[in-house]
């Protein structure tokens, strides 16, 4: 199992990247969200120039923010900064578009985006829709170091549903999932993956698929209360991202909360209902994976933290990885909250890298 980082992208914090090289952390994945964060490739430029092993990669790429070809031209230029060691992970995105008032990309168009853009991360030719038309597109100066194509940029397609499931095994070099609850659901995620590129006359090999989840993974002290301040503190932010995205999907599309946000749920809603409908998108995702709110402290409640969270000692996190890994998954991209980001960084180096 590797042990990856998700990084709030910031170009002023590249040491932390650096930091989780040196520690021995496989991946640092750097999220695409322009009026949350700084620019994502701006930042993975910044850590190429500072580290030579870890992987560096968007995570994930928005495809409704950038054209196929922007997105393909800005993760070819990483690849030269840090020749085979750049992989492109892209999804369709909430946070990203919802905080600018817009709905993300539908399936449809996430599967015409994935078939557009596949290509261009070879140097190849694609046929990009524009205007109602076709227009075959393709990078006409790869060479003196522009970009890199020489070196495979993988491409890890983010999917939860069985549909978007469907589309990571039919463009896919890998999948970025939510966090399984267990082998039985990596056994479903699989099965989705497949049934996606049967439609295509695609095999997966499942030893050659790389497959990683997005989690807050914590180390309980000895004795020490899964919902106790620290952990809060730690992994508090990955708590109300999880609100945030429900609040979304209910709102936009009469979705039900989950069960474990019941309790909450009135309160939660009434207290986002106080602003206005016409900023209101404004004011969901504050402090998205980075921190909580003081206002919305008290709804980071133990069944939220449980339910969202990978939060255990250090024999539980290492038997539910072992379990995990076991089912297929690769890696485990960590994402605390900001502040305590280094603390986290260096326990889960101590406790479980060496581990796993």
């Amino acid at each position: 199992m590797d042990i990856g980082i998700c990084a709030a992208s910031h170009v002023g914090d590249i040491g932390y990247i650096v930091r989780a090289e040196e520690l021995g952390y496989s991946h640092a994945w750097c999220a695409d969200s322009q009026m949350i964060w700084s620019d994502c490739y701006a930042t993975l430029a910044l850590a190429a120039d500072k580290t030579s092993r870890i992987n560096l990669g968007t995570g994930v790429a928005i495809t409704g923010t950038r054209p196929p070809a922007v997105n393909a031209a800005g993760i070819a230029t990483i690849n030269a900064l840090a020749p085979g060691r750049t992989f492109f992970g892209v999804g369709a995105g909430n946070t990203a578009m919802r905080i600018m008032g817009q709905p993300p990309h539908r399936i449809a168009e996430f599967a015409w985006y994935l078939k557009e853009i596949k290509p261009l991360l070879r140097g190849e030719e694609s046929f990009v829709h524009f205007d109602n038309q076709d227009i075959p597109i393709k990078h006409v100066m790869p060479d003196k170091g522009f970009v890199n194509f020489d070196d495979q940029i993988p491409m890890y397609v983010s999917g939860f549903g069985p549909r978007s499931l469907g589309l990571v095994g039919q463009y896919g070099d890998g999948a970025v999932v939510g966090t399984p609850s267990g082998a039985g659901t990596m056994e479903y995620i699989w099965n989705m993956i497949k049934a996606g590129a049967r439609e295509v006359g695609r095999e997966i090999n499942c030893d050659q698929f790389y497959t990683t989840s997005l989690a807050a993974m914590i180390v309980l002290d000895d004795g020490e209360a899964i919902d106790s301040d620290r952990v809060k503190h730690h992994c508090g932010a990955m708590v109300m991202a999880s609100v945030h995205y429900a609040y979304d999907q209910w709102r936009n599309f009469g979705h039900q909360p989950p069960g474990h946000m019941a309790d909450i749920w009135d309160d939660y809603t009434a207290m986002l209902e106080a602003f206005p409908e016409e900023r209101r998108h404004q004011r969901i995702h504050a402090g998205h994976n980075c921190w909580v709110l003081p206002e919305e402290e008290k709804f980071v409640t133990r069944p939220l933290l449980q339910r969202t969270c990978m939060i255990g000692t250090q024999d539980q996190l290492l038997e539910r990885l072992q379990e995990l890994s076991d089912a297929g998954l690769n890696q485990i991209m960590n994402l605390p909250s900001y502040d305590p980001r280094f603390e986290v960084l260096e326990r889960i180096a101590k406790d479980i890298i060496p581990n796993v």
